[in-house]
């Protein structure tokens, strides 16, 4: 099995930079924004998109917008792989009713995370607005669904296996395909 690194430290770092001005240029500002990671490594991204866009726009608060959705009890594979553990959800105090929802995950492929999570998320509120951000979009899609926000797209087969390697949970950030 052959293994390349596709993104470096640097690489996500420079792309967690972009996605972060994308969200706040599309959303024309940071009122109203709140940031949802999705688990596992979608809340360490998300919280890494969240203190970008702090650090470049100061009237953004964090803590009054970053958040994390579990989707888990939404997915159609339940029965085919009941052992995937429920993690908390957490909403920001002021919810995500009127407000623009950015989801953000590390892999999209076939859509059906993204798919359980807006259905999670209707259970919070009414956003004006749903938006989706991912680190690596890599094809195969099964449902209709697609990213506002991607920091690279790495066409693959379906043969190949990507592993997005954070500092928080694997002590080192890469991106890898394998296969």
């Amino acid at each position: 099995m052959t293994s390349r690194t596709v993104l470096s430290s640097s690489d996500i770092d420079r792309a967690i930079t972009r996605i972060s001005h994308e969200i706040v240029e599309s959303n024309k500002g940071t009122k109203d924004l709140v940031i949802l990671g999705i688990p596992t490594r979608g809340v360490w991204l998300a919280d890494r998109i969240a203190k970008s866009i702090a650090d470049h726009y100061p009237e953004f608060e964090v803590e009054e917008s970053l958040g994390r959705l579990d989707a888990t009890m939404y997915r159609d594979d339940l029965s085919i792989n009941p052992t995937k553990a429920v993690t908390p959800t957490d909403i920001p105090k002021g919810g995500i009713s009127g407000k623009t929802v950015v989801l953000v995950d590390d892999v999209l492929f076939s859509g059906r995370t993204v798919r359980a999570a807006l259905d999670a998320l209707n259970e919070f509120g009414r956003p004006s607005a749903v938006r989706l951000a991912v680190l690596v979009d890599r094809g195969h899609r099964e449902l209709p669904i697609r990213a506002d926000f991607v920091g690279k797209n790495l066409p693959t087969s379906l043969d190949e296996r990507i592993f997005v390697r954070l500092n928080e949970s694997d002590e080192e950030n890469s991106v890898v395909i394998e296969g």
